[in-house]
């Protein structure tokens, strides 16, 4: 390769310099792992640094131009594999942006999910209403960004169920959800539509353990583990991008496995 001019030269010693700095943050670094190399940083300096002003930028273009593709790839007949209760991970891996002593309590007597946004019928839903909805149960895998995959046992309502029986506008682009941990994400609306993501109330037909995420947790064999909220609280329907606690930091959106 014919050497770079040397204003390039000066830029790549720059992105890389911003790129080591980058790495030094843990969710960055799984980040970057995820997205492009510092080598690969280096091959495409002399092309993208022209037109963008840091890795940073660089990264959620990149991360934008992935959303685009997995969701015009994404196949809403298409069902995730599932498996047997042998095949349960026990104990099953808990997973946070906190440890386990960090997991927040939810009084479930008080406990309400409210909605909001472009949906019809927006009273809030006890518990106890969204266990006497019509049941269903899957057992799949949950696939981690960081790497490691655990197959487990959910049961709940079906969220297409759930989301025509309030009158959800499924026109929309967005599903949003508020997490009593703080978190929050969404989702695109084919991926809300599909026969296997549930409103999960159980693990292993008991009720859903705290650090699973009681009292609801959405389930999506479609999608990779981040995507899939915790301890929801609300629900909104929207055609504003919500984004998420990890996509705002850099992390895919759209978050298909």
């Amino acid at each position: 390769m014919d050497k770079l001019p040397d204003d390039i030269q000066s830029d790549k010693g720059a992105i890389l310099k911003e790129a080591e700095g980058l790495l030094k943050d843990p969710s960055r670094r799984r980040l970057l792992g995820n997205i492009l190399t510092l080598g690969g940083l280096s091959l495409a300096t002399g092309v993208i640094i022209k037109n963008y002003h840091s890795v940073d930028e660089i990264l959620r273009r990149i991360s934008r131009f992935n959303d685009a593709a997995q969701w015009a790839l994404f196949n809403p007949k298409l069902m995730a594999p599932e498996y047997s209760e042998a095949d349960i991970a026990n104990p099953f891996p808990f997973n946070a942006f906190y440890g386990i002593k960090q997991v927040p309590h939810v009084d479930a007597a008080s406990y309400r999910l409210q909605l909001s946004g472009q949906i019809a019928d927006k009273r809030p839903w006890t518990l106890e209403s969204l266990r006497a909805l019509p049941q269903t149960s899957q057992i799949t895998r949950h696939i981690c960004v960081e790497g490691w995959s655990a197959i487990g046992k959910w049961g709940g309502v079906r969220f297409s169920d759930f989301l025509k029986r309030i009158g959800a506008d499924t026109m929309c682009k967005y599903v949003g959800f508020k997490c009593a941990d703080g978190y929050y994400t969404s989702i695109d609306m084919p991926t809300a539509l599909h026969a296997q993501t549930l409103l999960t109330l159980t693990f292993r037909d008991h009720e859903l353990p705290a650090w699973y995420g009681f009292p609801m947790k959405l389930r999506m064999p479609t999608k990779l583990g981040y995507k899939n909220p915790k301890h929801i609280t609300d629900i909104f329907v929207t055609n504003i991008f919500p984004g998420g606690y990890w996509e705002d930091k850099g992390y895919n959106w759209f978050g298909g496995s």
